[in-house]
């Protein structure tokens, strides 16, 4: 694959976002600096809200600046170009990231953290089963974690990638073709799903967890976990005492996210319902799920080659205390 068509891989979250990364972002790893690249939702937005890394890596002199995204590949550009340092997306973007050379790490897991994602239909649809989608136009945003759902949900009915017409759309976009008409199905996740079904009365067809484990993934710069494996190392930490948090504060959890996002709370509780907040280390477990999801996707041709993804996944330094030796 050509320097060029790696290029375009790696930006087409962008394009579909139909925003262009600020070129004044794109810059190697600042000194004393986290740059975290996050979405309205979930572990990171709750982090962000209480300030949690920036009290972790205080003692480290190290403050933190937040970038918002408005899903999960356009933040793999930019972690890619060293825009920024650390994000979480779902499943499938760093797959397109590393089949495009990204310069990136896993970092740690939210197992089953995406469950909150499903296949919509409008009032009023004729589809009944996953079998009916054939011929139907199903939206999705590329390279995302509906994109692979959809994929899955297809397999499963007996349909293939080429029995749909894929309609590429970004979150918001998509939202105003599923309200438009224009499309026969939507597959997406929190908060959109909830959106869709407090407000325009959208009927489930399937969710995630009837078809596919839907893991999220907190990534990083290459070069930054290996300048940095400290900092990185205690925001994983950080991150993981809000998860515990959150399990046990739904209701605040839900309230907070509603202020953030300006999601009406009826939703924004259906979203945070289906959420499970867990930071966990991307053990063996996580890595094969994973490593299915690429070789589906190579199968049927979405990326260009074939990826190994326990060559990209980070390994967190040994902190060792040192002891007197008195004899």
């Amino acid at each position: 694959m050509t320097t060029l068509d790696r290029r375009r891989l790696l930006a087409a979250g962008l394009a579909l976002a139909g925003t262009a990364l600020p070129l004044r972002l794109a810059r190697a790893s600042e000194p004393g600096m986290l740059r975290i690249g996050y979405q309205k939702n979930g572990i990171l937005a709750v982090a962000r809200e209480q300030a949690a890394i920036e009290a972790a890596l205080k003692p480290q002199g190290v403050s933190v600046r937040w970038v918002e995204f408005s899903f999960g590949p356009p933040l793999l550009e930019a972690l890619n170009l060293g825009a920024i340092d650390f994000g979480q997306t779902g499943d499938a973007p760093p797959i397109f990231a590393q089949a495009a050379g990204a310069n990136l790490v896993y970092a740690a897991a939210q197992p089953k953290g995406g469950s909150g994602s499903a296949i919509l239909l409008p009032k009023g649809s004729s589809v009944a089963t996953l079998a009916d989608l054939k011929g139907k136009r199903v939206a999705f945003a590329k390279g995302s974690s509906a994109h692979n759902f959809t994929v899955a949900a297809l397999e499963k009915a007996g349909l293939s990638y080429r029995d749909i017409t894929p309609v590429l759309l970004a979150p918001a976009d998509g939202a105003a073709a599923f309200a438009g008409g224009t499309i026969d199905a939507w597959t997406v996740w929190d908060p959109y799903f909830a959106i869709a079904e407090e407000g325009q009365g959208a009927r489930i067809l399937v969710q995630a967890p009837d078809i596919t484990p839907t893991n999220n993934f907190f990534l990083a710069n290459k070069g930054f976990a290996e300048e940095r494996p400290e900092v990185l190392k205690a925001a994983i930490a950080a991150l993981g005492e809000v998860a515990v948090w959150c399990e046990g504060n739904r209701p605040s959890v839900a309230a907070s996210l509603s202020k953030i996002t300006g999601v009406p709370l009826a939703a924004t509780r259906r979203a945070v319902d289906r959420i499970r907040f867990v930071i966990a280390p991307m053990d063996a477990a996580v890595i094969a799920e994973q490593q299915r999801i690429a070789d589906r996707f190579h199968a049927i041709g979405v990326i260009p080659r074939s990826v190994r993804v326990s060559d990209i996944v980070w390994t967190p330094p040994v902190t060792t205390t040192k002891t007197q030796n008195n004899g």
